[in-house]
């Protein structure tokens, strides 16, 4: 086994229980997406003393590097240890190879305070029992550096499972909390330090504390959870994670996602009913933040308003995305693919979708690709691999995956996320084509 590093609402409504009774077009067939590996893009830059290790193919560690754009020479918190022909053939004991492999970056990197062993389809296939493999580990190296595993393979999956994989392996983790503990909040999901900032000036306004975040920035200071523990999801992918919580007792808070002025306004209104938070007290500190955000959206909505778009199935961000093209932009939904459809996660957004959305769930390429054609939609929201194709045809894409990477969420990124969606349309429009 060897490493390899790496680096106003014109729309129309419909009632709240419209989402548990809309009909929904179930996909199975051919899919293309990212595996949930590629979530370790980003999770490795939020924990800071974390550090990722792969335990994969070549194809991996080839994935990764792609995907990261690191250099030869970067020190990156995440590596891959590549399964190789001695280890299959059985000629090498798989787990002392691995733990070769951990003695010798632990002593290459003593900053690391969690390793993390991630599976991948390769290691899944062949039965490698990783979590185990961490029991023993973190026997062995433990409190200097705890070791725990969990599932990155993109069999069957999506890449944002990744990390709702991983965040449901930190809450077996968690503390407990003290039983007269006031009332806390828990963020779920991972976000740009610069949304949290200013999550938590709003939250402070607002009175609500102590709010914590997971993961949080450190493998070191997780959030106690308990029966006192109020949780909201930041994003609509760690549903898993959700469940993990409530299984030690905390309570969920249901909202929309927190996209565009409504989304956010919204979101933290929840946060504000569940603390007791006096309704003028929510409108004097939230309400310079709506304005901005209102303000900044409008700038875009010109470029967008009437059109038509189709989104994908790729992150399981698709429903909110487009609660926010509708409602805010006044763009017409034609479909919403998303690749799992959690009603309790997302059936807030549907419920303020009109009742002529058309809902997908999962993926099957070549039908979805005849609807567009049959469609004809203004613009299409896709993955990477579609993108080139559809442009080929004159049609304008967004690559679903850059709002992954890039901070939407809150007051102060609405007009960032209009003007991703904008950008399309916008060069399209610049272009002057020659006869």
């Amino acid at each position: 086994m060897t490493v390899v590093y790496s680096a106003p609402v014109p729309a129309q409504t419909c009632a709240p229980e419209t989402a548990e009774r809309r009909d929904v077009l179930k996909q199975r067939g051919q899919h293309e997406v990212f595996c949930g590996l590629t979530s370790i893009m980003w999770l490795h830059r939020k924990m800071q003393d974390a550090f990722f290790l792969i335990v994969g193919s070549r194809t991996c560690a080839h994935l990764m590097q792609s995907a990261a754009g690191v250099m030869i020479f970067a020190e990156p918190r995440f590596a891959t240890a590549i399964i190789d022909e001695r280890d299959l053939a059985g000629m090498a004991d798989m787990n002392d190879e691995l733990d070769k492999v951990v003695d010798r970056l632990l002593t290459r990197r003593p900053d690391i305070k969690l390793l993390v062993l991630v599976g991948s389809c390769p290691s899944e296939v062949i039965k490698l029992d990783l979590p185990r493999a961490a029991s023993r580990l973190n026997g062995a190296h433990s409190p200097v550096c705890r070791v725990m595993a969990y599932s990155g393979s993109g069999i069957e999956t999506t890449f944002t499972q990744g990390e709702d994989n991983f965040l449901e392996a930190l809450v077996a983790d968690m503390p407990a909390e003290a039983a007269d503990a006031p009332a806390s909040l828990i963020v779920v999901g991972a976000l740009g330090d610069v949304v949290e900032d200013q999550m938590m000036r709003v939250f402070n306004g607002l009175g609500v504390g102590p709010v914590r975040f997971l993961p949080s920035r450190s493998s070191t200071t997780l959030p106690p959870v308990g029966p006192n523990t109020r949780f909201i999801l930041a994003q609509p992918w760690v549903g898993t994670c959700a469940q993990a919580l409530e299984r030690r007792g905390a309570q969920r808070i249901p909202a929309p996602f927190p996209l565009g002025e409504e989304g956010s306004t919204a979101w933290y209104g929840a946060v504000a009913d569940a603390f007791g938070v006096a309704e003028a007290r929510f409108d004097a500190i939230t309400a310079p933040g709506r304005d901005r955000a209102r303000r900044a959206v409008e700038r875009y909505r010109p470029v967008l308003e009437g059109k038509s778009v189709f989104l994908f199935p790729d992150s399981q961000l698709e429903p909110s995305l487009a609660r926010f093209l509708s409602r805010e932009l006044f763009t017409s939904i034609i479909e919403i693919g998303t690749p799992y459809l959690n009603r309790e996660v997302v059936g807030a957004e549907l419920a303020m979708m009109p009742d002529t959305v058309r809902v997908s769930e999962g993926q099957d390429v070549d039908k979805q690709i005849d609807r567009v054609e049959s469609d004809n939609p203004d613009l299409i929201i896709c993955g990477m691999g579609l993108g080139n194709p559809f442009e080929a045809e004159g049609r304008s894409t967004k690559w679903s995956i850059e709002f992954v990477f890039t901070p939407i969420q809150g007051y102060e990124q609405a007009g960032d996320l209009a003007e991703l969606i904008a950008r399309p349309l916008m060069r399209r429009a610049l272009l002057k084509v020659g006869t």
